[in-house]
Formats: structure tokens, sequence, C-alpha cells
């Protein structure tokens, strides 16, 4: 973040802070806004940086999440599944919509994290080993952060499913029972921010190559938008696969994990999914759509302590 907000203060708001609280420091007489135009916020402003910040990562959420998931819709998703009969009308807009006004309050709430590794409280290093000790660690960060994380989410979306957060905070992104990519960021504010916790979490207790934590960021979000896509290629019971999470959305109590399905299995939560996700020919049937949306109803309704009587 400290290389992004360098650039961005070199070509946009060194300008912008400059007009909207210019200095009035003067020279000779002269106002100093007249010869050369700053701000009365330096650089190393707290206010400032978390004004960029927030700016910073709200627009790039927005160009991310609108880049990765339409194309993971065009090229991925397969849209026969857009005939279930828990798609929504109109769906493809309202997961955008909500997404895009989620992201302000996702970056908001994400602002002390970033600054926090803007003024040097995380343990993110510059720069590359200079030993074969620091080179095994810093390739072993990578499984390190994708085990925390998954554990981190794992509790925490569990405990997400709480009826008394659910209805509060992970219901609105349950409202997709058949998602497209263009769910994968629509939530309520705080249950993303939640969910991301983990990410930001282990860089203040884990030293970690601030490259490779960019990267690892990078990869998050992809992953996000990926077991989404509706693409059920692979058959793997070990990975969290889009499969795995379509179950998820489909059954609510089960997969909740990340990237794994261990701690499924070790909560006892885990349902591998089956031939109604893999099987093309099933998994558009119509036969199978009615059972789906007949249990989902019910399942829900479980979840909220209002059991729905289906008939």
């Amino acid at each position: 973040m400290d290389v992004a907000l360098e650039l961005a203060d070199e070509y946009l708001f060194d300008s912008i802070y400059a007009k909207l609280v210019p200095a009035h420091t003067s020279v000779n007489g002269t106002a100093l806004d007249d010869l050369v135009a700053t701000s009365a916020w330096a650089r190393d402003y707290d206010l400032r940086i978390c004004l960029t910040i927030m700016c910073l990562v709200t627009v790039g959420g927005w160009f991310f999440y609108l880049s990765a998931a339409t194309f993971s819709y065009f090229v991925l998703f397969d849209h026969e599944y857009m005939n279930h009969p828990k798609f929504l009308k109109n769906q493809v807009r309202l997961e955008i919509d909500c997404a895009v006004k989620a992201v302000p309050g996702f970056a908001s709430l994400t602002v002390p994290w970033f600054w926090g590794e803007v003024k040097g409280y995380s343990l993110l290093y510059e720069g590359l080993p200079t030993s074969v000790l620091g080179w095994a660690y810093m390739v072993a960060t990578v499984p390190l952060f994708l085990l925390f994380t998954d554990c981190g989410i794992y509790w925490i979306h569990r405990y997400l499913h709480h009826p008394l957060l659910y209805k509060r905070l992970h219901k609105p992104h349950h409202k997709w029972i058949v998602p497209t990519p263009f769910a994968s960021h629509a939530f309520h504010p705080l249950d993303g921010y939640a969910q991301s916790v983990p990410y930001h979490l282990f860089v203040y207790l884990f030293p970690m190559q601030k490259w490779l934590y960019i990267g690892m960021f990078i990869f998050v979000n992809i992953w996000t938008v990926m077991i989404h896509d509706g693409n059920f290629v692979s058959r793997s019971t070990i990975i969290n696969t889009s499969a795995h999470h379509a179950v998820h959305h489909l059954y609510f109590n089960f997969n909740y994990g990340q990237y794994f399905t261990f701690w499924d299995r070790l909560g006892g939560s885990h349902r591998e999914p089956t031939e109604e996700q893999y099987n093309d020919e099933l998994r558009n049937s119509k036969k199978t759509w009615a059972q789906q949306a007949q249990d989902a109803e019910s399942i829900e309704g479980e979840v909220l302590g209002n059991k729905k009587k289906i008939n």
C-alpha cells in the first residue's frame, strides 16, 4: 500500500489535496500557493493517508471485482444455470448493485489495517532473503498464509450462520442461492469485512515479504470469484472448489471453508458434491432443480428458526 500511496500522491492526490486543503504559508509577502500548489496536509498526515487509502481501495475494489467477475461470467459460468427456479429475476443486476454498494463499506473498515502497514506496524518486509533459510521461510509463508486464513474464515463464516448473525449480516449473500461470479463480493459490508480479517491479521503476526503478500491478496480475490463461477470441473476432495461452494449456497449448513475441506471435515460440516454438480445433464435437470429449490427453502427456514412447511 505504501507504493500505491506514493504513486497516487505523485500523479493525482498531491494536486487534489492542494486544491481542497491549500497551504497558506507566505514567502516575502507572496502566498506560497500562488507559487507552488501545495497542501496543508502533508503526505504523512494520518487523516490524508486514511482518506487516500479509502479512495484507492474503493476504486481498486470496483475495478478488480467488475473485471474479474465479468471475465468469469462470460468465459466460465454455465448460463444454463440461470434457468434454475431459485435464480432471481434480474439477479445479475442485483448482485452487481449489492457488491458495488458494499465495496466502499469494505474499504472504510479495512483502512486501519492498511494504515498500520503504511506506518510500519505490520511485519511486512521489503527485499529478498540472503540465505537459504530465509528463502525457505519466504516460500513457506505461502502455505502458511493459506492455512491460517482458511482456518480463520471457516470459523468466522460458520458463526455468521448462527441465526442471530445470519439474519442481520450473512443473509444478503445467501440471497443468491444459485450465484453467478458477480455474487462473489455481493455481501453486507460487515460480513465481507469480517471474512477478510484473517488476511490482514496474518501480516501482523507473521513476517511476510510485501510483494508476495500483494500477490496473495490478489489471489484470494480471484479465488473468491472462482468459487462462484459455476464451473464444476475439479472433483478434488481436498480443495474447496466451486462445486463445494455451490453446495454451500444451496444447502447453507455445509462447506464453510475457503480453500480446503479440512476444517469442514473436522467440524462435521463437510458435504461432498455429487453428480448434481458434476453431471451436466443431471445438473440442468428440472427435476433436480425442483428438489434443490425445495431443500434450500426448508434448510433456510431452519437456519432462520421458522422452518417452512414444504408441500
